[in-house]
């Protein structure tokens, strides 16, 4: 297998790892900002070796610029995953999900707005589309008592925050190896939900033997082992991308959390969920048209 196919296996595989995640969240029962604590916590643990290894113990070498990037996704995240979490925990697994993956439509948004970038027919097609669909999922969730409503809106504040980590991964790869940028980053996003924990007022301990299972395996395997994958495939293929194939994950959480969970979609919701998802593709396209 050469490199560059390497890294799109790597790609897809992170990509198929993170769509458990959601259904392990809802699974684990405790608050969302919570469970994306102690998340980060273990996943942290597990790569301080890697990190210290690849450092080779000199951290001068590591670029101040990559540092602050990577600092700053940190928070980026720690915001994303509060919101995220919580819409799950609020509504269902497959709702936030999929609003959380709306972040390419709001960095071309934000190009437009900040950086007077002209974006092509085929980008507003495509924004006209997915927020079709989020009209058909808030008509059919609005009225509802079981939290959908909420759970989509604390999903479009996530992506808005992911679409600026993304953002930042791009550059910050550029000065800092994969397991240095994982770590830091993953390190300043514990620091920022522990603090978020505190202000919330949310218990840190109390939890069963099964809820610690889940956090541990969410924290190892489902963020540790997916975001190595994730940010090695980064470094080699353009975010425009890793971005669409990222949207393999609400398509996963919410086929696995119809066989663990027994979350069932309604019709309404799988077809504005499929429009959602369609005029995503159509922005990442016109990227692709216009380069």
């Amino acid at each position: 297998m050469g490199k560059i196919q390497k890294h799109y296996a790597a790609l897809f595989a992170g990509a198929i790892a993170i769509g458990f995640n959601p259904v392990l969240i809802k699974a684990a029962g405790a608050p969302g900002v919570v469970t994306s604590f102690y998340r980060f916590v273990f996943g942290t643990l597990i790569l301080v070796v890697p990190f210290i290894i690849s450092i080779k113990g000199n951290y001068r070498t590591l670029s101040k610029k990559g540092l602050l990037i990577a600092i700053v996704a940190g928070l980026c995240m720690s915001f994303d995953m509060s919101f995220w979490t919580t819409g799950i925990m609020m509504s269902n697994v497959a709702m936030p999900t999929l609003t959380g993956n709306m972040a390419s439509l709001w960095v071309g948004l934000g190009a437009v707005v900040f950086f007077k970038e002209r974006q092509g027919i085929l980008f507003w097609i495509g924004l006209i589309v997915s927020l079709t669909g989020i009209s058909l999922l808030v008509i059919n969730d609005y009225y509802s008592a079981n939290g959908m409503f909420m759970g989509l809106v604390f999903g479009m504040l996530a992506g808005m925050f992911y679409a600026t980590f993304m953002l930042l991964t791009q550059k910050g790869r550029t000065y800092l190896d994969t397991i240095p940028y994982l770590f830091v980053f993953t390190f300043t996003t514990t620091i920022f939900l522990a603090l978020f924990v505190f202000i919330l007022k949310l218990p840190f301990t109390g939890y069963s033997n099964y809820t610690w299972s889940l956090f541990i395996l969410m924290g190892t395997v489902f963020h540790a082992g997916a975001w190595f994958l994730l940010n090695y495939s980064q470094g080699k293929i353009p975010a425009s991308i890793v971005s669409p194939t990222l949207l393999l994950q609400p398509l996963i959480a919410s086929t696995v959390a119809y066989y663990l969970l027994n979350e069932v979609l309604s019709i309404r919701q799988i077809v504005g969920g499929g429009v959602v998802i369609s005029g995503i593709y159509m922005v990442h396209f016109s990227k692709k048209v216009r380069k």
